[in-house]
């Protein structure tokens, strides 16, 4: 943890790690927590998206923006195993410890916060929703002759379960959850990929742009740009996960969280490349927002992979709303003397469980919502603010390679952010004019 020689962790430190150990044995994570939790946090349910981002970018422009993402985000993801320990002695536990330390003390969470909390809220509605409608169609399929139950319903079926969940302590007691939910990651994407090439392409597949008006197509185009930027996630969490990882001296942490980072990014091409390139060549424009929802056969196949999402995002889930759970009970214990325990908990978590679940059931338009997320959350926190904190933290030389690599980050972030928060907010918007709620 701290050597001798070490200077003493600031109280801010002191009190970050403090209440880790108040969780549970935090520190005793290995190398390979990293890699699933990680591949847990970034492959989620935007994966199945990739190839109707594809539709509306085309084969070059949607090919060029994965690669680009890929690259970017994976650099980024190695500036923050870096930072966070690059004051000797302290270690920057949560994203916004960071970005204190890179900002200030009280412009870095009104900088760094929000867009941390967009992300993991954000990804908690839409993994209501995805989660939902993925349990939906494997009944549906799995139980012809069963009544079926509306959309709203299995979505609240679905959050009723991490009503229970949502009462493990820390990372490492949802250790198991979150391993399965990778290992299901890894399944359907290659369930979804394999079945489209099995089933081969549509009669009369159009790689066309689609045929509507010219703003809607632009806006559609901005919308893409935010769902490829969700689908490149686990930053976020990123800082939170290497927290669970023991640190000396002579074996700091970013060791073995960089060797899980490369292992998680390495399954996370396996999955994403097939299944956008794949996806698209086999339906072209018309693929669904879900692809798994544009397949019907092999039918046990198919139930089985809808099956194994609704694994993947119950894990997903609680990856994100760890550190949600960890800010709400640290407020109320600060600000309303509210005592740690068992009650804490149920309150904290239990409401923060209800509005994911309220907003999921309201506003289930999955390719939508991934937009507007992916742009106003994880295009700040996977894509240009890391680069801004290196420079702030590190100092490069101006001009030199890094320097140059940083702002291309930052301006091609920003440009994300922007456009697909736009587009995003704007098919919500068009979408819900038309849309009969909780149906």
């Amino acid at each position: 943890m701290v050597s001798a020689t070490s200077s003493p962790p600031s109280k801010e430190e002191v009190e970050t790690d403090q209440k880790w150990v108040d969780n549970g044995n935090a520190r005793n994570a290995k190398w390979w927590y990293s890699t699933f939790h990680t591949v847990t946090a970034m492959i989620g349910a935007g994966v199945l998206s990739l190839p109707y981002a594809m539709a509306y970018l085309g084969w070059i422009p949607g090919t060029l923006m994965l690669l680009l993402s890929w690259s970017l985000t994976l650099n980024t993801m190695w500036q923050m195993i870096q930072l966070h320990e690059c004051v000797p002695g302290t270690r920057f536990d949560r994203y916004v410890d960071l970005g204190k330390h890179a900002f200030g003390p009280k412009l870095g969470p009104w900088i760094v916060l929000p867009q941390q909390l967009i992300v993991q809220i954000g990804c908690d509605i839409v993994y209501m929703v995805i989660g939902g409608k993925c349990l939906k169609k494997f009944m549906e399929i799995a139980c012809t002759n069963c009544t079926q139950l509306k959309q709203s319903y299995w979505i609240l079926i679905f959050g009723s379960i991490h009503f229970f969940l949502s009462q493990l302590p820390n990372f490492n007691s949802v250790a198991s959850v979150s391993l399965a939910a990778a290992v299901m990651s890894l399944s359907y994407s290659t369930i979804a990929w394999v079945a489209c090439l099995s089933r081969g392409r549509i009669e009369n597949v159009s790689y066309s742009y689609k045929q509507t008006s010219t703003s809607d197509l632009i806006f559609r185009i901005f919308n893409a740009l935010g769902q490829i930027s969700f689908a490149f996630a686990g930053h976020a969490v990123a800082l939170e996960i290497q927290a669970t990882i023991p640190s000396t001296p002579e074996k700091p942490s970013r060791i073995p969280m960089l060797k899980g980072a490369i292992g998680a990014y390495i399954i996370n091409s396996i999955c994403y490349f097939p299944v956008a390139f794949v996806g698209y060549w086999a339906f072209g424009r018309d693929v669904d927002d879900n692809v798994l929802m544009s397949l019907e056969r092999p039918a046990w196949l198919i139930a089985s992979a809808n099956l194994m999402v609704f694994v993947h995002v119950v894990g997903s889930y609680q990856v994100y709303a760890m550190p949600v759970f960890d800010l709400i009970e640290t407020m109320m214990i600060k600000s309303w003397n509210f005592p740690p325990g068992l009650p804490l908990r149920l309150v904290a978590r239990s409401s923060f469980v209800a509005f994911t679940l309220i907003i999921g059931v309201t506003f289930p338009f999955f390719g939508d919502l991934l937009g507007f997320f992916g742009g106003f959350g994880f295009a700040p926190t996977s894509y240009f603010l890391p680069s801004i904190m290196w420079l702030i933290i590190k100092k490069p030389k101006r001009f030199s390679i890094n320097w140059f690599i940083n702002w291309a980050a930052i301006c091609i972030g920003v440009c994300i952010m922007l456009a697909s928060t736009v587009g995003g907010f704007r098919n919500i918007i068009a979408d819900a004019s038309t849309y009969k709620f909780y149906t």
